[in-house]
């Protein structure tokens, strides 16, 4: 049975849980182990999902793993929130990573989207002449590859366009449960300024001066990332932000991306 390794940024790794949670014909699941891990791991055995957790250098064993085992594995491995300050290092790790799982990975599924256009020639550059396993993005059903986990988690180009048109007037936050978790360390406060006060002053005050006066929180239906409300209205009170609410998340995109792979990967 085949190997689908899974590149996540970790901002979606709720997503990842709801597929895990909803395939039953997986055998095992295996976790990178790195810093980025933590909840994700937790979250797994709150929902009571069997992992086993392996190091980049463990990697090799995964061929005799298979062969002695012929299981259907699923291989998670999620990468730093923070990559997506600078979109050229996040290309660079991502290809990295891709190179160094490629070898033991019957299919490679990228839980990202363009990620300020860096990720859009990434099917192209691991194309079958380069590697031994298919490599793919997620797409909505347009064949579109998604802007970002936003636009992969509202159901594509067209409806993320149609949101942001409705909120143009005025800068606005687009908080799923993981991002109203994630934004200090996505935004890195301290690298304003070293005292939090003064750092979260300066950050309000940059709001003032391009005009961001929302956060939407934007409703997946999942619950795997708790107190989601508190943590917008936190964010919301600290800048004296309005806050909205849009009920245009799900799993679709995810959900057919992951299908579509697995039948490719299966029919080998």
């Amino acid at each position: 049975m085949p190997i689908m390794s899974i590149i996540s940024c970790k901002i979606m790794q709720d997503e990842i849980i709801w597929i895990l949670e909803n395939d039953s014909s997986i055998d095992e699941i295996l976790v990178v182990e790195n810093e980025n891990v933590r909840d994700f791991v937790e979250k797994l055995d709150k929902v009571n999902l069997q992992y086993k957790m392996l190091s980049l250098e463990e990697i090799p064993s995964l061929p005799e793993m298979e062969s002695e085992c012929k299981k259907y594995t699923v291989l998670i491995h999620l990468m730093e929130l923070g990559l997506h300050r600078s979109p050229k290092e996040l290309k660079i790790k991502v290809y990295e990573t891709i190179g160094i799982l490629a070898p033991f990975s019957s299919g490679i599924l990228l839980f990202y989207g363009l990620c300020g256009n860096v990720l859009g020639d990434v099917e192209k550059n691991f194309g079958v002449n380069s590697l031994s396993c298919p490599v793919r993005i997620l797409k909505d059903k347009d064949q579109r590859i998604v802007d970002d986990c936003i636009g992969a988690t509202v159901g594509g180009v067209k409806n993320y366009l149609r949101i942001l048109k409705s909120v143009s007037d005025a800068g606005t936050y687009l908080f799923t449960p993981m991002y109203s978790k994630g934004w200090r360390e996505l935004i890195q406060l301290d690298r304003l300024n070293s005292d939090p006060a003064k750092a979260l002053k300066l950050m309000k005050k940059t709001h003032e001066m391009i005009g961001y006066k929302r956060v939407a929180k934007i409703n997946t239906g999942l619950e795997y990332t708790e107190y989601f409300d508190a943590s917008v209205r936190e964010f919301a009170e600290l800048f004296d932000f309005e806050i909205l609410e849009f009920d245009d998340g799900n799993q679709e995109i995810f959900e057919d991306c992951y299908n579509e792979l697995k039948v490719e990967i299966e029919g080998k």
